[in-house]
């Protein structure tokens, strides 16, 4: 019988998760995540069968946490569902400044094996029922607007804004207004 293995697939992945969280992606090398384990690289090939693997499991995870992010601020109801989307946007940004960066400030375009986790269907279909537009006009009103929110998290990621949440709600009341009028013309 072999031996049992020192650490679960789970223990790695949530070390590995939170050594992503505290030092970004680009920290993530088997050396380090072995050496903050207290290990040999062994086990973590043993649970995953290359890096590739492990990381596609924390982009996994870090979706998890940015859905759960936006559940509770839509539940909270504090805003309205779709403008809870934008400042859960903007709110995980702020709190996990390195995991938004692997979620939306990374390079894509020679990952052919992006898993494209993160979807707006729910917000498209928030748009269509508010203004009874079609998905493509909601879909120019999202993009619009959530460039403007990309943007405000973007810098608050980078550490170039520090806003609080009243301020940044109070734009962004400004900026989904501003656009709101153009949504049926």
């Amino acid at each position: 019988m072999p031996p049992t293995p020192k650490f679960t697939k789970d223990e790695i992945l949530n070390t590995a998760f939170k050594l992503v969280k505290r030092s970004g992606y680009s920290a993530l090398n088997a050396r380090d995540l072995a050496k903050t384990l207290g290990t040999s690289t062994r086990p973590i090939f043993t649970a995953f069968e290359n890096m590739e693997e492990l990381k596609k499991e924390i982009l996994l995870k870090a979706c998890t946490l940015f859905e759960q992010y936006k559940e509770n601020e839509i539940s909270s109801k504090k805003y309205p569902p779709y403008k809870a989307t934008g400042m859960a946007y903007i709110r995980f940004a702020k709190e996990e400044k390195n995991l938004f960066k692997l979620l939306f400030m990374r390079e894509r375009s020679n990952d052919a094996d992006d898993l494209n986790i993160v979807s707006i269907e729910k917000e498209i279909g928030m748009i269509t029922k508010m203004f009874s537009v079609s998905n493509q006009k909601a879909e120019q009103f999202h993009v619009k607007l959530w460039i403007w929110v990309h943007g405000v998290a973007t810098m608050i990621a980078t550490s170039y804004l520090d806003w609080d949440f009243e301020t940044i709600s109070a734009m962004l009341t400004d900026v989904y207004n501003g656009l709101k009028d153009g949504v049926n013309k």
